[in-house]
């Protein structure tokens, strides 16, 4: 039986990029289907101009995350997006190239993620700049995705807030509080999975997947 994931997420949560390793286990899994569902947890109102204060914080929480997950936060993030005062952590771009890649090549929506991922935290790119995220889409050869996300026509933005809204209202169903969080629907039920499972070993996430087939 398959066993489709909503994964609810946001493209610039570093507890996401740390989940990263399970969730490329899970889609290599035979019968998973796995569904972005972007929550906009940090993107338009909910994000923030860069400073000193919330730079360190940021740091401090990233460590903590390459500590328990092995990710890799670099100098070239720290020191090109956290301490640089004239970026933004705003998500809303990163979700929208997104939902450009949901569109029009639905299946790779997770390449774009990865990639977005690595790129800010490993290369330090700023994908909270559009410019970055069209040449990464360009770069992966989602030049639909890409073309489309330099339009950002009002049907692009709409899906875009739907998508954000759906994520929303699960999370609310669920009582979930953050991101990342996994939803399991096997056609008929649909059950929460702690997020903390997502970290380390996937190995008894998945023997609980094959289980509950």
């Amino acid at each position: 039986m398959v066993k489709n994931l909503t994964y609810l997420m946001d493209p610039f949560c570093g507890w996401c990029y740390g989940a990263a390793p399970t969730i490329q286990a899970l889609r290599a899994e035979p019968n998973v289907q796995i569904t972005l569902a972007p929550t906009g947890l940090f993107a338009g109102d909910s994000g923030r101009p860069m400073n000193a204060e919330f730079a360190s914080f940021a740091w401090t929480n990233d460590q903590r995350i390459a500590q328990l997950t092995g990710q890799r936060f670099t100098e070239a993030y720290r020191t090109q997006l956290l301490n640089d005062s004239g970026k933004r952590f705003d998500s809303g771009p990163a979700t929208l190239a997104l939902t450009a890649v949901q569109l029009s090549e639905p299946e790779r929506e997770l390449d774009a993620l990865s990639a977005f991922q690595l790129a800010r935290y490993v290369d330090g790119r700023d994908t909270a700049d559009l410019a970055v995220l069209v040449a990464i889409l360009s770069e992966l050869g989602l030049d639909a995705a890409a073309t489309r996300l330099l339009q950002s026509d009002d049907a692009l933005v709409g899906a875009s807030r739907k998508r954000m809204s759906s994520a929303r209202r699960d999370m609310a169903t669920f009582g979930l509080q953050g991101v990342p969080n996994l939803i399991v629907s096997d056609g008929e039920t649909r059950r929460p999975v702690s997020g903390g499972a997502l970290y380390g070993d996937p190995e008894p996430l998945l023997a609980s997947l094959r289980a509950a087939a």
